[in-house]
């Protein structure tokens, strides 16, 4: 737990490090003025917290008013190990661990702590949002996917109490099958929204944008109310 405030007064960004056990990953936090929630990022397979793709959600969701975390799921011994083998993106009992670690830090930060939480997660970082939203639903109040995997976290996805937004291509068809197959699994508030021309990586022009649209929306909707981490915790 933090004693002192990480922010010098006339900044709004820190690099943090989250502790993992003996470890840490490296994280990049931005809170605007009066933030009415956070959300922390979970990248897909093979990236990490300088996903340009992420980083240009992140900045519509802080000009909404959200916080973000944007984090490696990583260190970096295992992300050069990764980059040979291709392994550790795929564990996702790991990623979702790195995400549970992020979420503890998150809850117990005096910046943050006061501040309703959400995660956004890319391909196998949906699942793994998944994941760790099953372990802490005290805290963990939505999810959105982008272009997400959250067929790699079925038993997990039956037991979500975060609201869920999947978004897909229609052009990305094998994971459009994957997403539909999920969703009927999840049993809190649920969508899946297809944004029409693009593919997996929201390439084409405006599909982007419009993810980063969908977003906004749904945690306007679904993390707008304040809710203190110890009050969640007393409730439950």
């Amino acid at each position: 737990m933090l004693t002192k405030s990480i922010f010098d007064r006339n900044l709004e960004h820190a690099q943090v490090d989250i502790p993992i056990g003996r470890d840490e990953v490296r994280g990049d936090l931005i809170l605007p003025a009066d933030a009415r929630g956070i959300v922390v990022f979970a990248h897909g397979s093979g990236s990490s917290r300088k996903s340009p793709r992420n980083r240009y959600v992140a900045k519509v969701l802080r000009n909404a008013g959200f916080g973000t975390l944007l984090m490696d799921l990583l260190t970096d011994v295992e992300e050069a190990y990764d980059a040979r083998t291709a392994e550790l993106r795929f564990d996702i009992p790991l990623l979702a661990q790195r995400l549970v670690a992020a979420t503890d830090w998150v809850m117990h930060n005096p910046e943050t702590e006061l501040l309703s939480l959400g995660y956004f997660g890319a391909s196998t970082g949906a699942a793994a949002a998944i994941e760790a939203a099953v372990q802490r639903p005290r805290f963990v109040q939505a999810i959105v996917s982008r272009g997400g995997r959250p067929d790699l976290a079925t038993l997990a996805a039956q037991r979500l109490q975060a609201s869920v937004l999947l978004i897909v291509g229609s052009r990305d068809t094998r994971v459009l099958d994957l997403n539909r197959d999920v969703l009927q699994h999840i049993p809190t508030p649920k969508q899946l929204t297809i944004v029409s021309g693009a593919s997996h990586l929201f390439e084409e022009p405006g599909a982007l944008e419009r993810v980063a649209e969908l977003a906004r929306e749904w945690f306007l909707q679904h993390l707008a109310v304040r809710t203190p981490a110890r009050e969640l915790a007393q409730a439950a």
